[in-house]
């Protein structure tokens, strides 16, 4: 392909929107949703972190699968699956049913995840694949903010059951569109092997690659922070502008992924970008632990919106055939759902008993950990060794 289809990109981008929604229309609806299935302690909050779970479980596997089905197909089904699932969820069935739909929702989030941005990385020429991939990494933060501007008004006026019927024609238009504006033979169906045995190989050959695991195990130092991060610090922010800063620090990730990221992106290697955005989100951390400052937290959310639009980027650069884009970017969704499960309560257990020196302790090790699991990937890259 000669030139970027912009319009597909942002179809493809939309598309994402709506998996990320998947998460947050239950996390912005979950004082309603308490209320609705009254005092449901834990078993409400799988309502939350099912989606992830499945992630954490079966990511690499959904890699697979889509290279077999083929990605337009794949994301089709998956999109499908996803209006199916919310129109139901819609009727607020009972909490048994309901979380039965919010794993198979997971399935769908899953397949769309994987599969559009490697069609994404597919239909941009090498040169625009730093914006575009960028463009795609903003997907959470974008939906996440949409949902509180718009989806919890909406929620609190009609009820939760139209926050997720809205959410169902979401996913509909979005499957019409990819349907009609998505070549067919984009990239095909493959005719791979799918067992339990080739599933645990697989598992192994992009875990022991350096050019296949590269973005995942970046990446679960970035989700575990940044989730992390949102959830526990505010209680340590300055009271008077806490709301403004947490409210800001995504949209300063985003504006840097897209400004100063993507300026990077088409000078130096998106693996330079990344190991530059932990080693400034290290310092970012050390001025939090001095000062306590609100800038200082936009400084760190500036600082991992280089790590978020880099790391996309990175898959294509380092696995060309979109086979590896596919299962790195299965990976990817393994090791974020991973992180995100686990770095809120690790945080949480520092500062416990640390304060904010208990957040430069998980900050400085994660972000070191990003930092050096780049080096040396790169290293090994180097010697020829994958």
């Amino acid at each position: 392909m000669e030139t970027t289809s912009f319009g597909r990109v942002l179809g493809l981008w939309a598309a994402g929107l709506g998996a990320a929604a998947q998460f947050g229309k239950v996390s912005v609806s979950y004082p309603l949703l308490a209320e609705h299935y009254g005092s449901t302690g834990a078993a409400l909050g799988f309502a939350v972190s099912l989606v992830g779970f499945v992630g954490v479980i079966f990511g690499v596997t959904a890699g697979l699968i889509v290279a077999r089905v083929g990605y337009r197909r794949a994301l089709l089904a998956a999109l499908g699956l996803g209006v199916v699932m919310s129109a139901y969820q819609a009727s607020l069935p009972a909490l048994p049913l309901f979380l039965v739909s919010r794993a198979l929702e997971g399935a769908s989030h899953l397949a769309i995840v994987v599969a559009a941005p490697t069609l994404i990385a597919q239909i941009s020429v090498p040169q625009h694949r730093g914006f575009t991939l960028s463009l795609w990494s903003t997907f959470f933060g974008v939906a996440f903010a949409f949902l509180v501007l718009v989806g919890e008004p909406l929620a609190r006026q009609h009820g939760v059951g139209a926050l997720f019927g809205a959410h169902a024609i979401y996913m509909a238009v979005m499957a019409v569109l990819i349907a009609v504006a998505l070549p067919r033979d984009v990239i095909g169906p493959r005719d791979l092997p799918l067992s339990l045995g080739s599933v645990l190989r697989d598992h192994g050959r992009i875990y022991s690659s350096p050019r296949l695991s590269a973005p995942a195990l970046g990446w679960v130092c970035y989700a575990a922070a940044w989730v992390a991060t949102l959830t526990i610090m505010p209680l340590f922010m300055p009271e008077e502008s806490r709301a403004m800063i947490v409210g800001t620090m995504p949209l300063a990730g985003i504006a840097t992924s897209m400004t100063l990221g993507v300026w990077l992106l088409r000078r130096l290697p998106a693996v330079r970008v990344i190991m530059a955005g932990f080693a400034l989100s290290f310092t970012a951390s050390v001025l939090i632990w001095l000062t306590g400052a609100g800038w200082s937290y936009l400084m760190l959310a500036m600082s991992l919106g280089l790590v978020q639009g880099a790391s996309f980027t990175a898959i294509p650069q380092l696995n060309p055939t979109p086979q590896g884009q596919a299962m790195a970017n299965g990976a990817l969704a393994q090791m974020g759902n991973l992180g995100n499960t686990l770095g809120t309560p690790v945080l949480a257990l520092l500062v416990a008993g640390q304060g904010r020196g208990g957040f430069m302790i998980f900050a400085g090790t994660v972000f070191a950990c990003g930092f050096g699991i780049h080096l040396l990937l790169s290293r090994l890259r180097a010697r020829n060794t994958d």
